[in-house]
């Protein structure tokens, strides 16, 4: 198991969760959490999904994404707009940015928390390239998603279709 450990800008505790390592290919590596995986955000009490999910960290970009299994309802993707993920010794570290793009199952894709993205430009003094450099990000996920294109096509689903299978044969 290797832990995925997010933080805001400056250190803050984000979210932190354990994922089983599946493997990898030309897109970054992938891991996957079964339902019933603790997460846990900041100091909050730590919150149990009730459904499965894979992670990739991509080889090269600013950003992590989760594909959800069918017994979440509602968001099929979910991907953060990080600062570059650094995977070493059982842990993925990555600074949240605030910006997440998201599929819905009814295909549609949505762009969240623009304002919190805002807000704490102003809060945590991001720097211009940073801020830059996380709306290009965003804005590229976004097509990428809404164009299906990979991993965000068949890629990352087929992952998700082997994780699941695994532990409901």
């Amino acid at each position: 198991m290797i832990e995925v450990r997010y933080t805001k800008w400056g250190g803050k505790r984000h979210w932190r969760f354990l994922a089983e390592p599946l493997g990898s290919d030309e897109f970054g590596w992938w891991y996957g959490c079964p339902a019933g995986t603790s997460m846990r955000r900041g100091f909050e009490e730590p919150v149990v999904v009730d459904y499965e999910f894979i992670v990739l960290v991509p080889a090269d970009g600013r950003w992590i994404a989760s594909w959800n299994g069918p017994a979440h309802r509602h968001v099929a993707i979910y991907v953060d707009v990080t600062d570059r993920p650094v995977r070493a010794n059982g842990l993925v570290e990555a600074v949240d940015l605030d910006l997440d793009v998201i599929r819905l199952r009814d295909g549609s894709v949505e762009m969240l928390d623009e304002d919190e993205f805002e807000e704490h430009q102003l809060l945590y003094g991001y720097p211009a390239e940073v801020i830059a450099e996380a709306r290009r990000t965003a804005d590229a996920l976004f097509a990428m998603i809404e164009q299906r294109q990979e991993p965000f096509g068949e890629v990352g689903d087929a992952w998700l279709t082997r994780f699941t299978a695994e532990r409901h044969p």
